[in-house]
């Protein structure tokens, strides 16, 4: 693969990238030395080819034979005449930038052999710049890996994970990680991570999990584990995908051989697949030792739930649900047991409870069928179409039928509007806060119109709204691959950048878009990026100025009434209340629903609570979705109705944080520390959240249990770690756990 040959008939589609042609004119210094390559002399300088490395030094100025002579015969080394004129040059002027690809890749050859560590480091970073698609990567990776070129291995990895999951369909990505040999040569190349793998699996598991690229993945992911924890994790994985793949004798080998290593959770993966041999009993019994002898958590039931029958299956359900709302199965099989009762309507209720704060193609699946089952076809409709913007492959009744051709048999039951139709029907959802709604009249428009970047750039809008990030991005992507024009493509570019955490590029992008053309989205994007930070008075004007200019643009109400809204955001921060509710109101005249709750703010801020509360109200009389104004309204209270309105807001959306929280400051301040606990304590098992974890630390430091508080700061650290209340909450606790005197 190193000879001169191998890498000119490999490497043509590099040969465009060459930088300039390669000049061999003679430098001023003088030669005195020659190596000969067949009938040509090569002539170069003795001092600067003994500089290249300890071996040519010792060859050219040591006791060997050749330190004595002017012409050295390099014909048996397998090196071209051009490499070696260019290994002169190189020796001259510590160069490689002049070269093409072909000679850069015959110097980091050469350079791996003699032990020429500045050479091999400048062409390591040379070919690095030279890999900006798949087709680079599998031309190059292989001689990034034989020569040991960590930089432009890590450059073509960088290639193969921003392509990723295509990447891993393509045979020869395949053989780079999962070959026999695959470890050892990423490994002497620096890049032979546990994380690496762990990632590159997880990948493949969403992928397709019972793939033979998702096995073959997971083995690496154990060769490369150092630690216990490792082995256990990748064995659990393993144990998952063979379940997954109906070996269940193979699977229970690996959550055996995982549960040794200390994988707790694995002890459900051993009785599911006992249960699937036909052990029900001992799955059961297995479960029940689970849960008797660790700490009982919502899934713990779920999984013994699958081994009960009866009322006892029900009681594990509900508790299972108690214990940890988020998890969904719950839900389903209380809504199908109810519709089999042909209590379809309470059916519907049971499975929106998990809807309308955890948004799942299943669930949305389980409840068109339900609508289907009362001749509600239009709200079937529209779960179907929300259901395929979040997963547009998703298969239906057990993978027997797709979303599209249900939409077609169900189409000839609704109805259907123009696409002038559509846009009021959306104006009024967006406005109610229907966002399922929404998603779905924006599917049936795109069906229409399918390359309108506009409409995927809504859909992601939304999307990231529900917390579908993965689709949230996927559309947000589309809708940057089918931009009209330069300025638009730099919007949703800044987009992408902004809510993958490139700030400073976000910004650069809307900039760059704006010098093109002036419009309401470039303006907007750019105030919104400069308000993710701590605004002196300054800054807070300037994006102030952003967002009017914004709303002077060509724009929609829906996009004007988010602006209008931020705009009085801005105002209320500046301390122009006046100002402030002037742009509440007009937001308000153009139906942006959620303006409702800033005009609440202005009203708290000059002191009038009553009118506060009855804005947030009208919010939560008019939004579909409308846990947090609830949340809300429960500032502008007295302490029992903010107390109601918190149960609700919990009730609505169990992943809301602060009513948890506000319940848990009230019981410490009644001095209930261990229920303040508690409470923070249900929120955590299921959602393990910054600032409840922060705030548990500082409830544990209180009562002296300082070790807890300190398991609490380093689990808060693991998310954040430079967060500055957490390390001193952190430092304190552990200068009392050590000097606990001095207390």
């Amino acid at each position: 693969m190193t000879t001169a040959s191998v890498i000119k008939s490999v490497l043509t589609p590099l040969m465009r990238k060459s930088p300039r042609r390669m000049s061999f004119l003679a430098l001023e210094e003088d030669s005195d030395i020659s190596f000969c390559v067949g009938n040509e002399e090569i002539d170069c300088v003795r001092s600067k080819i003994a500089a290249l490395s300890t071996p040519f030094k010792a060859m050219l100025c040591g006791s060997f034979i050749e330190s004595k002579r002017s012409k050295i015969d390099f014909s048996q080394n397998g090196i071209s005449v051009e490499l070696m004129k260019a290994v002169d040059l190189y020796s001259r002027t510590k160069r490689v930038d002049m070269f093409s690809p072909k000679i850069v890749l015959e110097l980091l050859s050469f350079a791996e052999r003699f032990c020429c560590e500045e050479m091999k480091s400048a062409c390591d970073i040379q070919l690095a710049t030279f890999v900006n698609c798949m087709e680079d990567v599998l031309v190059l990776i292989e001689y990034g890996l034989e020569d040991r070129a960590n930089v432009l291995v890590a450059s073509c990895l960088q290639v193969l994970l921003r392509e990723l999951p295509s990447s891993l369909h393509s045979p020869k990505v395949m053989r780079i990680f999962c070959s026999s040999e695959a470890r050892e040569r990423l490994a002497s190349a620096g890049h032979a991570s546990f994380l690496l793998c762990y990632f590159l699996s997880q990948v493949a598991m969403e992928e397709d999990m019972v793939s033979n690229t998702t096995v073959m993945l997971l083995e690496r992911l154990k060769e490369c584990a150092t630690l216990k924890w490792q082995k256990a994790l990748a064995l659990h994985q393993l144990g998952c995908v063979w379940l997954e793949r109906l070996e269940y004798k193979t699977a229970q080998c690996y959550f055996e051989a995982a549960t040794e290593a200390g994988h707790v959770y694995s002890l459900a993966g051993i009785a599911r697949s006992r249960y699937k041999q036909g052990q029900q009993h001992s799955a059961y019994k297995l479960m029940n030792t689970l849960i008797s002898e660790y700490k009982a958590v919502g899934w713990m039931y779920q999984e013994r739930s699958l081994y009960n029958t009866g009322e006892d299956k029900i009681a594990d359900l509900n508790t299972a649900t108690e214990l940890d709302p988020t998890l969904s199965f719950p839900y389903k099989y209380r809504a199908v047991s109810k519709a089999e009762k042909k209590q379809t309507k309470d059916a519907i209720s049971e499975i929106d409870r998990i809807i309308q704060f955890k948004l799942a193609p299943d669930c949305l699946e389980l409840r068109a069928w339900f609508f289907i089952a009362i001749e509600d076809y239009g709200s079937a409709l529209r779960d179907i179409r929300a259901m395929l913007t979040l997963e547009p492959s998703y298969k239906m009744f057990n993978v027997r039928l797709s979303g599209d051709d249900l939409i077609d048999l169900l189409n000839h039951k609704v109805q259907q509007g123009s696409q002038a139709d559509c846009w009021l029907q959306l104006y009024d959802q967006w406005s109610s806060i229907d966002d399922i709604g929404s998603l779905a009249i924006i599917h049936q428009m795109l069906v229409n119109d399918p390359w309108k970047s506009l409409l995927r750039f809504r859909q992601s809008l939304l999307l990231l709204r529900l917390n579908c990030k993965k689709a949230a991005m996927r559309c947000l992507q589309l809708a940057c691959n089918l931009s009209s024009s330069e300025h638009e493509k730099l919007i949703y570019e800044g987009w992408i950048l902004y809510d993958t955490g490139h700030r400073e590029e976000a910004l650069a992008k809307a900039e760059k878009s704006i010098l093109i053309q002036r419009s309401f989205e470039a303006f907007f994007l750019k105030a919104y990026t400069l308000s993710d930070s701590n605004l002196d008075p300054e800054s807070s004007s300037y994006v102030i100025e952003l967002l009017e200019e914004a709303i002077r643009c060509p724009s929609d109400g829906l996009r004007k009434g988010q602006a209008l809204n931020n705009l009085g955001g801005k105002y209320v921060d500046s301390g122009k209340l006046d100002q402030a509710a002037n742009c509440y109101m007009n937001a308000l005249e153009i139906k942006h629903t959620k303006a409702h709750q800033g005009l609440a703010r202005v009203y708290s801020l000059r002191n009038q609570q009553k009118a506060a509360y009855a804005e947030l109200s009208k919010l939560i009389e008019k939004a579909h979705n409308n846990a947090s104004a609830y949340e809300n309204r429960s500032e502008y209270c007295d302490s029992e109705m903010a107390k109601n309105d918190l149960n609700m807001a919990t009730e609505l959306d169990p992943l809301r944080t602060y009513p948890y929280s506000y319940r848990a400051a009230v019981l410490m301040d009644d001095q209930k520390e261990t229920e303040a606990i508690e409470e923070l304590s249900k929120a955590i098992a299921f959602k393990p959240d910054l600032q409840m974890l922060h705030l548990r630390a500082a409830f544990y430091e209180s009562i002296g249990n300082l070790n807890s508080a300190l398991c609490d700061c380093e689990a808060a650290l693991c998310l954040e770690p430079d967060h500055i209340d957490t390390l001193d909450l952190y430092n304190r606790a552990r200068d009392q756990a050590i000097h606990p005197q001095q207390i």
